[in-house]
């Protein structure tokens, strides 16, 4: 039996009052709620328009529907519902008449949980690529102690679901940024977030989406007809068969090895495949998993298969066969690897137990002048036992030197094509530690030789600087920041210069990782950059100790290039983490 003191009801005002000065704002229960009296009903809502908060009470109303006045969204009254994408519906509170006096009840029972309101929000904003709402959403997930992965998951099943064209850089952008979370200041993980999902819902904008083809129904064929079947139909340029196949695979229960052999051997065919973009891909797409989970396989690697049945191969272009036939000097490499590995086990099986240790000179090699030097020095490695994992990590080192030293006075502005050779090492890298598919090898031989293609990238070179070590590293970081401020080359070598010196000085990396992320997430630099910075922080950590700082002085330099910038997407998500605070946005 209820009781007086169970009544959720407060007075708010009396009914003279609400009818003559409707509508009007009042408090109750510490709540700021605007009162409204239409067609001879008293309505309730919250009067924070949900859009931007401006006052809903400063609107109108007709023929039920409350419009807000600054950006005209509109509300069915009663029930607080939006005719409106952009906005979000309005909370209402119950009213009733009692004996001339109008109450309110300013608790009423939530329909959803705030973690089920703001997962259906993110999913909406996704569809209609708004990011306010995105903002809103990854603010509200995180203030409701939801795990990162959530956001990373509703991103993922978007992605893989609607772009026809499969993976692409939204995805792999938002698995950079997970990626980077551990690297961030707290307050900057939920802005990663924010990145990455905008990215995914750009990239599917107006996009058909992903039909999926279902799996080889038999249940009887060997992994390795599997593999080979789907290699083919890559061959072949026929995506439907090559999903078919794929898909089989997975039903078959086939493990991360396995099935990353399959698309490793299949990205690694053909040389190069968009401009290294489609195995950097793969690799990022087994990066997703470990974020949300095994149980996702059969939506994420599917979505691989089209980009890589339709990539450019780079034997096809000019660069590779003259005037010196690159291409096939990978493949020949490649026709070689089973002497190779044979070799090496030899070793082993004659008690060679030690590990490949890397030969004096052969860095200099890698960033020499000599293709054929460079191919000798890779394949006499692999007899020697050097591991995919031990190669793409030196070659990674080479390709992190092209962006290190890329020369400013250039007439050529390109560093994508040295950023690319970088990711690209990166992704072998990353693979070889998820397979032991021997064709992980040809990713090696493939980067190595796009190393030697950008050498004219480094002519003349910028140099390594060679740091002194006797600066205060609180200063030298405050000036390596405001070279992101300032659109010039020598902002460029400047900040590698104060990168290398702040190492050297004993400067802590990890803080120079989290504000090179806080310089990162803060502008609009697009999608080489974020993928940039995510492979020097994974190379950085990867790399053999002093020689590791190359990367962070080439990731200073990278992202000085491409700041400043009109950091819009930055103030996007400020606006909605104020309004999440309570802010007045429409006032000074």
């Amino acid at each position: 039996m209820s009781t007086e003191s169970d009544d959720p009801y407060v007075r708010a005002t009396t009914v003279d009052e609400a009818k003559t000065n409707s509508p009007q704002t009042i408090r109750v229960d510490g709540r700021v709620i605007g009162l409204f009296y239409h067609e001879g009903e008293f309505y309730a809502t919250d009067n924070r328009c949900p859009h931007m908060g401006f006052p809903l009470t400063e609107g109108s109303v007709d023929d039920g529907v409350l419009t807000c006045p600054w950006h005209h969204a509109r509300f069915e009254l009663s029930c607080g519902d939006t005719f409106d994408p952009f906005a979000d519906d309005v909370r209402t509170y119950p009213v009733t008449v009692r004996e001339g006096d109008v109450y309110v009840d300013p608790n009423p029972a939530r329909d959803r949980s705030p973690e089920e309101h703001w997962r259906d929000r993110l999913d909406h904003s996704l569809r209609e690529n708004i990011d306010l709402i995105t903002a809103k959403s990854v603010i509200g997930l995180d203030d409701a102690g939801v795990s990162y992965t959530e956001p990373v998951r509703i991103g993922i099943e978007f992605g893989t679901r609607y772009r026809d064209d499969g993976w692409g850089r939204g995805l792999t952008t938002l698995v950079a940024m997970a990626n980077l979370l551990a690297d961030l200041h707290p307050e900057d993980r939920r802005r990663a977030l924010y990145v990455g999902l905008t990215a995914v819902a750009d990239d599917c904008s107006g996009e058909p989406p992903f039909f999926v083809q279902e799996a080889l129904s038999t249940d009887d064929v060997a992994a390795d007809r599997l593999a080979e079947w789907f290699r083919e139909n890559i061959e072949v340029r026929d995506s439907d068969g090559a999903e078919r196949v794929l898909r089989a695979a997975i039903a078959a229960d086939a493990d991360e090895s396995a099935l990353a052999g399959m698309l490793v051997a299949a990205a690694t065919d053909h040389r190069y495949l968009d401009s290294g973009h489609r195995l950097d891909f793969v690799n990022k797409a087994f990066e997703a998993l470990d974020h949300v989970g095994w149980e996702h396989v059969d939506a994420v690697l599917p979505s691989l298969v089209p980009g890589l049945a339709s990539a450019d191969r780079a034997e096809e272009n000019s660069s590779w066969r003259q005037p010196i036939d690159v291409a096939q000097l990978c493949f020949d490499a490649a026709d070689e690897l089973p002497e190779l590995i044979e070799a090496s086990a030899e070793q082993r099986r004659a008690g060679a137990e030690k590990p490949w240790t890397e030969p004096d000179g052969v860095l200099d090699v890698l960033l020499g002048d000599d293709p054929h030097e460079i191919i000798d020095a890779l394949t006499a490695a692999v007899s020697d036992g050097a591991s995919v994992e031990d190669l793409a990590l030196l070659v990674a080192h080479a390709a992190g030197r092209r962006v290190a030293h890329f020369g400013t006075s250039n007439e050529f502005r390109d560093w994508n094509t040295v950023h690319h050779t970088y990711t690209y090492a990166n992704a072998v890298y990353g693979l070889g530690r998820r397979t032991d598919a021997p064709e992980a090898y040809r990713g090696v031989f493939d980067a190595a030789m796009s190393v030697y293609l950008d050498r004219f990238l480094n002519t003349p070179p910028a140099p390594l600087p060679d740091p002194g070590g006797d600066g205060d590293p609180g200063e030298l970081l405050d000036e390596l920041l405001a070279c992101f401020e300032v659109e010039s080359d020598e902002e460029v070598n400047r900040a590698g210069r104060l990168t290398a010196e702040y190492l050297a000085a004993g400067g802590d990396a990890a803080e120079l990782k989290r504000e090179l992320g806080e310089v990162l997430l803060r502008e609009d630099v697009g999608f080489h950059p974020r993928q940039n910075l995510e492979a020097a922080f994974t190379q950085y950590e990867a790399d053999d100790g002093e020689r590791s700082r190359v990367h962070l002085i080439a990731a200073a330099r990278f992202l000085a290039a491409h700041t400043p910038t009109r950091r819009a997407s930055e103030q996007t998500f400020r606006i909605a983490e104020r309004l999440n605070r309570g802010e007045q946005i429409h006032e000074e």
